[in-house]
């Protein structure tokens, strides 16, 4: 909104500073800063009203004995509410809303926002104790997926010239000018990515600041692709496809930092507040949709390594629980317990230690994804 005015003014009056609004860069910052304000003004508010109301976290017994889990009961939760908000604001008065990269994007992230909120309201007000049925939950993500598929593979021609030559495409990580064709499995692929990356952020948000920090570093390697992918120079340079319009996603990705900085400001160890599932699910999501817009699907496992790990080990955990459960009688583990940051809880490493060293290891996948443009 303030993208449209910008132009307008500067184009009916031609004031000095104001064709900077043309200026990706510019509005990527201003975002931030909106996003990072929006956060400490109403992030007070939001807390307070979720704890008048008293929406707190639920005990977890499996973890009453490790760490400080047992003082955690009871603070509130829900503050996904703060990340959206200070999102979605400033990414709509920023960012170029007749650009189908940023409708898609914020479509997607208020979906499975709304997704989440739901199956939080359902847990903390209604004290439904597992929330929206898992059925109805995996129900939505499917949609939403098929959603984002079906724009892209239906109606390229909404994406700008050359796009349906690309649209089914996605880049491979340390190869130039290779690509691969996702063909007619494209819908499902998109479906599977948004399913497991929303799921995996939401299993990472088990330890004070570990998922908002982690999503903040992966976001802010993915603001900078998405600016390349929309500038023909830097795309030539880097050998990689280049998508006219993309780069609006970068503001996009500028917002999201912020409000995750503004987040973690209440987040951080001693947490006031968690995000719960209206988060972690909407945060997921972005971070999928955005590798799917940018056409970079195969750089998530690098780029959201930290999720893909904690998802991991859930599966690893379940499926050789059950084999061998079924084969000796009993079900065995090969972790203390999941996800993995409850793994490293179990061998006594204190939570503040484990969220600095995931933060570490996200910063290094980050470095290594953008090395990834040039060793090839």
């Amino acid at each position: 909104m303030l993208y449209y005015l910008g132009i307008y003014l500067e184009e009916q009056f031609a004031p000095p500073g104001f064709s900077l609004f043309q200026f990706v860069t510019f509005r990527a910052a201003a975002a931030a800063v909106t996003a990072l304000l929006i956060a400490f003004v109403i992030g007070p508010r939001i807390l307070e009203a979720l704890r008048r109301r008293q929406i707190g976290e639920q005990a977890k017994p499996e973890l009453a004995q490790t760490g400080n889990h047992r003082q955690k009961a009871g603070t509130p939760t829900m503050g996904g509410l703060i990340v959206l908000s200070s999102l979605l604001i400033p990414a709509l008065l920023w960012t170029d809303l007749n650009n189908v990269y940023v409708v898609l994007i914020l479509v997607v992230t208020s979906f499975l926002g709304a997704v989440g909120f739901l199956d939080d309201y359902l847990k903390v007000v209604k004290k439904y104790k597992k929330g929206l049925i898992a059925r109805y939950k995996l129900i939505g993500q499917v949609f939403i997926g098929m959603v984002l598929g079906g724009t892209i593979y239906f109606f390229p021609e909404l994406f700008g010239a050359n796009f349906e030559e690309l649209h089914t495409l996605t880049t491979i990580p340390f190869e130039k000018n290779l690509n691969f064709d996702f063909d007619v499995l494209y819908i499902p692929i998109i479906i599977l990515i948004l399913t497991f990356t929303s799921n995996a952020v939401n299993l990472t948000d088990g330890l004070d600041g570990l998922a908002i920090g982690t999503v903040g570093i992966a976001t802010l390697a993915l603001g900078l692709i998405c600016y390349v992918s929309g500038n023909v120079k830097f795309s030539s340079y880097l050998s990689i496809m280049y998508l006219p319009g993309s780069d609006e996603l970068s503001i996009f990705c500028a917002a999201l930092g912020g409000a995750a900085l503004g987040f973690l400001w209440y987040n951080s160890h001693p947490a006031q507040i968690f995000m719960g599932d209206t988060g972690s699910l909407a945060l997921g999501g972005a971070i999928g949709g955005l590798c799917i817009l940018i056409k970079k699907e195969f750089l998530l496992p690098i780029i959201g390594g930290v999720f893909f790990a904690e998802a991991l080990s859930v599966v690893i955990q379940v499926s050789y629980f059950k084999y061998t459960k079924r084969k000796y009688g009993e079900g065995r583990r090969v972790f203390r317990m999941t996800p993995l940051h409850h793994h490293f809880e179990k061998c006594g490493i204190h939570e503040s230690k484990i969220v600095t060293r995931f933060y570490i290891i996200a910063t290094l996948l980050a470095i290594l994804t953008m090395m990834t443009f040039k060793v090839r």
